[in-house]
């Protein structure tokens, strides 16, 4: 991956708005349950961050992946899971469908002020019964005339306490499960959605939802492009919402080992500093290594992206390593830490907790091995009826 004086003026930027207007509220956010999205999503907006790639007719800068994968990586510097993963949702996994597919007027009335960040958007998938398979999906989106009606339940979606749309993916029609589905865009303050406020182990700060849809009525216009298009549109947001938690993971995973190397080294046993001890030392080192190889895999990943290639396959994989790696690290460096590292407001307890989440959402490690496996020929063929 070669970077620019762009891209480098750009990771100055983020690292300075990290610095400056998060990382010194994290802390209230956290005990808050919640952070102030508006408003955070406000000042991003004004320095341009929220609409890097998306077109400039619409507020954007009409630039390449690339430059989501720094913003990624230096968002990575926030010392909590949750405010990250607010703002990957409204930047790479709620609007690429809008900003790709959808139409100039829908563009203009939901994409534009997302970018300024006036709105906020969630992404509606997930369910009660199913998550990560997406096919199960059971919300429907009934035709009435030129509008939809829209019953059914979303569950763990980020944003979803205060977003103000949401990409709402839905059955339009009978028929097969890959062909019959569609992506809604759906205000949030119609008549007939509730919400109600989910509580997690980790993840704190960022405001997570049931949202229940009870005959939601919709414009037909809402729909982005085309009727039974919805679950390829998904998959395709899925590649990138992966490869942005992969890279947004990357810093985080340094800092909790630059973390370790610093108390290991200050805390002794026996008269003698922690890091001096072979097992530690060759551990993190190894632990390094690995967070290097992820780097390389997901900065080809985004190169092969922002080239028009299929990195559904490389994306899986870094989703997968992402999701391992994260508990390998934050475990290990939690038991060199002690005692301390089992206090909730130690650094790495927080990284334990929220980084486990990143085996779950947005498609399981299991998924994951299941896409890489169809992509390698290596699964199973299933027996005909």
């Amino acid at each position: 991956m070669k970077f620019t004086e762009q891209h480098e003026e750009l990771r100055r930027t983020v690292a300075r708005f990290v610095r400056e207007e998060i990382n010194p509220h994290v802390e209230e956010w956290e005990g808050a349950g919640e952070f102030p999205s508006h408003e955070v999503f406000r000042k991003m907006g004004d320095l341009g961050l929220l609409g890097l790639r998306w077109p400039e007719r619409f507020g954007g800068l009409g630039l390449d992946f690339s430059y989501s994968l720094v913003l990624a990586e230096e968002l990575g510097l926030i010392r909590c899971g949750g405010v990250p993963m607010a703002i990957g949702v409204h930047t790479d996994m709620c609007t690429p469908a809008l900003a790709n597919y959808g139409s100039d007027e829908l563009r203009d009335e939901f994409l534009a002020p997302a970018i300024r960040g006036e709105y906020v958007g969630c992404l509606g998938v997930s369910e009660p019964g199913g998550g990560s398979d997406v096919a199960a999906v059971r919300t429907k989106a009934v035709s009435d005339g030129d509008d939809y009606v829209i019953t059914g339940t979303k569950m763990w979606i980020t944003n979803g306490m205060k977003a103000d749309w949401c990409c709402l993916l839905a059955n339009t029609s009978e028929g097969p499960a890959h062909s019959n589905k569609s992506l809604i865009i759906v205000p949030m303050d119609l008549p007939g959605i509730e919400r109600q406020k989910i509580h997690k182990i980790g993840m704190h700060s960022s405001d997570t939802a049931q949202l229940f849809f009870d005959e939601v009525r919709v414009p037909k216009r809402n729909r982005i492009g085309d009727e039974g298009a919805g679950f390829l549109y998904q998959m395709l947001q899925f590649q990138e919402e992966r490869l942005y938690g992969a890279a947004s993971s990357l810093k985080s995973l340094d800092e909790q080992i630059d973390l370790t190397i610093e108390y290991c080294r200050e805390r002794k046993t026996f008269g003698t500093p922690l890091i001096d001890n072979q097992v530690i030392h060759f551990r993190l080192a190894e632990l390094r290594t690995e967070i290097e190889a992820l780097r390389a895999l997901t900065y080809r990943a985004v190169e092969q992206f922002v080239e028009g290639q299929d990195v559904t396959k490389l994306a899986s994989m870094a989703k997968l390593k992402t999701g391992r790696l994260a508990r390998e690290v934050s475990d290990t460096c939690l038991q060199y830490w002690g005692g301390m590292g089992y206090t909730a407001d130690n650094p790495i307890a927080r990284s334990f907790r929220d980084g486990r989440l990143i085996s779950i959402g947005g498609g399981a490690d299991e998924i994951m091995l299941g896409i890489i496996c169809k992509l390698e020929g290596t699964l199973p063929k299933r027996k005909k009826d």
